[in-house]
């Protein structure tokens, strides 16, 4: 362990991150919050805001529509892998060193995002900027833990929950205002590179105000665990991404059936890891009945909502022939709507109605997702298209805002990491799952990507997200009606 001068002029023990954090003043511990806030949106964004620039980076790059797949699904996909290992290395090595490493991976690997001169190379830039966030990323949530007491954690962490609404559909408007303003004639490349200045200004504030030191309790790394599943995902992702594009070769179908085995053999791993307390995640947590169905939730409603935008956009510029800008400010009625869902309404109703509000919110959803589907057949206008937007945001907020908080209801504390960082993982599986899915059969459907074979693919595929989010309805009817979330 690291040591530090005592008073005495002899070394002692390092202080761990909680020390550290405690020492802070409210005003630094405010200033860190915005911090760890921001790195949260980045990455929040950066998931999201390739969606409307495909377009213009299939014409660029030639690219093919598995590349265009890949470069949304890669991203998640490399996230999920290795979300729950940066969560322990920060435990070991110390929460700031690993946000800072996470964080000059994340410049770097943006920047080489927008230089890429190819599909393949931007695909594996993308796979490069997923793996830096899940060692950036899982260091917020920690910090926040050691920075702020229970009682004040609350609203620290409700600043998340409406900033998570906000930059999840922020990505699409923030990169269709960027390539319409062509910055320096770089087209696409500007949504990528604009992370250069902001990740040198987040190293640079990461390295003054946010505590250092590590977890008083460490932590092992299951690197096994981590191989494990990173081989059942990409069993299972790679086909799914690649298969149709290659013609559903042998190898495809062999992984394919692989998929299944390596998964079985990571949950044997887990079990073998249980007693000694360092495996990837603990089985003790999926015999708790509201967390095992909350991350089937998680799973079903993000890939929702991932397809969804991510065909939207391709759609509205394909389909309806709508500008970067205009696909751009045709989102921003979906982001008010799930904010204010979020931030205003689930937030206060959920202790009140309970289960009834995420079930609410998926009537809401599935009306907004109905309406887009006639107005897209009808190519209807802008205005239509934004209030039909509304409302699925609406209620897209209403069952994403309660989601989290209804998983890790029952959850004990001392499996609070670990539960978070599988929701999260489950999360980003979820929307590799909707690119891949979704966008897959999009895709398919919408050969040659004319204007009214994007209109039919999209009216094609809405029946298998309205199935899913259909799904996610009736695992909240199977939910436990007597959460601690709803005790008073």
């Amino acid at each position: 362990m690291a040591s530090a001068a005592s008073p005495g002029g002899k070394r002692g023990p390092a202080l761990s991150a909680i020390d550290q954090a405690a020492a802070l003043t409210p005003k630094r511990r405010q200033m860190a919050l915005v911090v760890v806030a921001g790195a949260f949106m980045m990455d929040l964004i950066d998931l999201t805001i390739v969606n409307v620039a495909l377009p213009s980076i299939q014409r660029d790059l030639s690219a093919d529509t598995a590349q265009m797949q890949w470069m949304v699904a890669g991203y998640a996909v490399a996230f999920a892998i290795l979300l729950i290992t940066g969560g322990r290395l920060g435990d070991t090595h110390g929460y700031r060193r690993l946000f800072m490493i996470g964080m000059a991976g994340f410049t770097l690997t943006s920047l080489l995002c927008g230089l890429s001169v190819s599909g393949p190379m931007l695909v594996v830039a993308r796979l490069a900027q997923g793996a830096t966030a899940a060692l950036m990323l899982p260091q917020v949530m920690s910090l926040i833990q050691v920075m702020y007491p229970p009682a004040e954690r609350i609203a620290a962490l409700s600043v998340f929950g409406v900033l998570g609404g906000v930059a999840a559909v922020l990505g699409p408007v923030i990169g269709g205002l960027l390539i319409e303003a062509d910055l320096f004639g770089l087209g696409w490349r500007p949504i990528f590179l604009i992370n250069g200045p902001l990740g040198l200004i987040g190293l640079y504030a990461a390295w003054r105000l946010l505590p250092s030191g590590r977890s008083p309790h460490g932590g092992g790394v299951d690197l096994p665990g981590t191989a494990l599943i990173a081989a059942t995902l990409l069993a299972l992702m790679l086909p799914l991404l690649q298969g149709r594009e290659a013609g559903w070769p042998l190898w495809c179908l062999i992984l394919l059936a692989c998929a299944p085995l390596l998964a079985l053999l990571f949950i044997r791993h887990i079990r073998m890891r249980a007693g000694a307390g360092t495996g990837l995640v603990d089985p003790v947590l999926f015999a708790n009945r509201g967390f095992s169905i909350g991350l089937g939730m998680s799973l079903c409603f993000q890939a929702t909502t991932a397809g969804l935008l991510f065909i939207l956009t391709l759609t509205l510029q394909y389909g309806l022939d709508c500008t970067p800008l205009e696909t751009a400010l045709v989102h921003v009625p979906y982001a008010l709507g799930a904010s204010v869902a979020i931030g205003g309404v689930a937030r206060r109703a959920l202790p009140r109605m309970g289960l009834r509000l995420p079930l609410l919110g998926v009537a809401v959803m599935l009306s907004g997702m109905l309406a887009l589907a006639a107005l897209i057949w009808g190519q209807g206008g802008l205005v239509p298209l934004g209030i039909a937007l509304l409302i699925t945001g609406t209620g897209m907020g209403l069952v994403g805002g309660p989601t989290g908080p209804i998983t890790l209801s029952d959850v004990e504390l001392i499996h609070a990491g670990s539960a978070s960082g599988t929701l999260k993982a489950v999360q980003q599986l979820g929307a590799a799952s909707g690119a891949a899915l979704i966008g897959g059969t999009y895709f398919t459907l919408a050969q040659g990507l004319t204007a009214e074979a994007a209109r039919n693919a999209f009216l094609t595929t809405m029946p298998l997200l309205v199935l899913l989010l259909l799904m996610v309805g009736f695992l909240i009817t199977r939910l436990p009606r007597d959460l601690r979330l709803f005790k008073k």
